[in-house]
């Protein structure tokens, strides 16, 4: 049982429980029933979870147009950011070689937080099953974060604050079936089936004239093949390399189509601390015209695959010493801006980013990072600008500082 801090109140609620079961004996009262099962299951349940905050400076006035990555809003320029608060409950399922079954619920509040569902604080909430098949076959059934991308849905778990173009592309949630199994340890694969290839779930699965009031809806594959690098390889044993595929309904029509592609790399090496990464993510919106806007009340026979954006990232973490890091991302994103922004840019561009990060743990269980983060437009439009101003884009290069604080529990 694990007893820091994140599990003392469901201890006391279990000292409590034995409490109550002995002072009926000892009154001669009937014996206490059995159990139930959630007080069995208590010992065994985790609690874990974070406090994401923020200060972000964009030098300049007026930034109605901040680099069109996820979470970087407007509302965020400037100023100070309750990001997100998480919550997590968890009982691992970790005896491969019994019928076994776990659980994760995760709650995620702020306005960073990832809710599929809309307007509810659920961001995970899956039931862990394991058949004690070869080496262990895990399924997880409900809802459960995206397989595909360098990038963590936690921000602590990632080498910088900010977010990439590769991570923006892509779903942050599937609602499905995912099989999980680890062949050895150089090798692990998981496929599965969701409702979406999107984090919408099955109201964004329903196939084109479902508003004649026919519930037939279409499903999405998902799935994700990683090697790992044996202990015989020295310097480089640890290093994985990962590629994955997914194939589903996208999110500007009903039973329009959407494709992804991601392959991914960490790199150890000789020297004590240092890694390198790299990633390309590939999106085919089918339901996209030549301009990225939607195409309308179409067919999927008559959907041309136009809608296109990728995104080509290199990383390079640095552990200087146990509590000192650096960190460093080169990024190159070519597409339509209007399938990565969140305004809504309505054309294509070609962005290059620039980010630094310098992380020192100074406290006990927190995470502090400082940032510095530079956007420029190499290519758009009519060589139009894409950020800043009050109004329309003024500026095509946007620099950004951040300071970030995260408390982990």
């Amino acid at each position: 049982m694990k007893t820091d801090k994140s599990t003392s109140a469901l201890f006391t609620l279990g000292l409590v429980i034995f409490a109550v079961g002995v002072r009926a004996q000892d009154t001669n009262a009937p014996a206490a029933p059995a159990p139930t099962p959630l007080t069995t299951m208590l010992p065994s349940t985790t609690i874990s979870g974070y406090v994401d905050t923020s200060a972000i400076w964009v030098p300049g006035t007026g930034d109605a147009h901040p680099a069109p990555v996820a979470f970087n809003t407007p509302q965020k320029q400037d100023g100070f950011n309750l990001d997100s608060v998480d919550v997590r409950l968890s009982k691992a399922a970790d005896d491969t070689t019994k019928w076994t079954a776990g659980y994760v619920l995760e709650l995620q509040y702020g306005p960073d937080a990832i809710n599929p569902f809309g307007g509810t604080p659920i961001r995970q909430a899956y039931v862990d099953l394991v058949a004690p098949v070869g080496n262990g076959l895990h399924l997880q059934m409900g809802q459960f974060d995206n397989i595909l991308g360098y990038e963590s849905n936690d921000d602590y778990k990632n080498p910088n604050f900010t977010r990439s173009y590769g991570y923006s592309l892509e779903p942050v949630s599937h609602t499905g079936l995912l099989l999980s199994y680890q062949f050895c340890e150089e090798f692990s694969a998981e496929a599965g089936v969701a409702d979406s290839i999107t984090s919408q779930g099955n109201a964004n699965s329903f196939i084109a004239g479902a508003n004649t009031g026919v519930a037939e809806s279409k499903k999405s594959f998902i799935s994700l093949l990683t090697l790992t690098a044996p202990k015989a390889w020295g310097s480089l044993a640890g290093s994985t390399l990962s590629a994955g595929y997914d194939q589903g309904t996208g999110t500007s029509m009903p039973g329009a189509d959407r494709e992804e592609l991601y392959v991914g790399t960490t790199i150890n090496t000789p020297l004590k601390g240092l890694t390198f990464g790299a990633s390309w993510d590939a999106v085919w919106n089918d339901d996209m015209n030549i301009f990225g806007f939607p195409l309308g009340a179409v067919t999927p026979a008559t959907e041309v695959n136009t809608g296109y954006n990728t995104s080509y990232a290199g990383y390079m973490v640095y552990g200087v010493t146990d509590k000192l890091s650096l960190s460093a991302r080169g990024e190159y994103f070519h597409g339509s801006a209007a399938i990565v922004s969140p305004l809504g840019l309505g054309y294509n561009a070609d962005i290059m980013a620039y980010t630094g990060t310098l992380q020192y743990n100074l406290w006990a269980n927190v995470i502090t990072r400082l940032e510095v983060r530079w956007d420029h437009v190499c290519n758009s439009v009519n060589n139009g600008d894409l950020f800043g101003g009050t109004g329309a884009p003024t500026e095509k290069n946007q620099v950004l500082f951040a300071a970030n604080v995260i408390y982990k529990f």
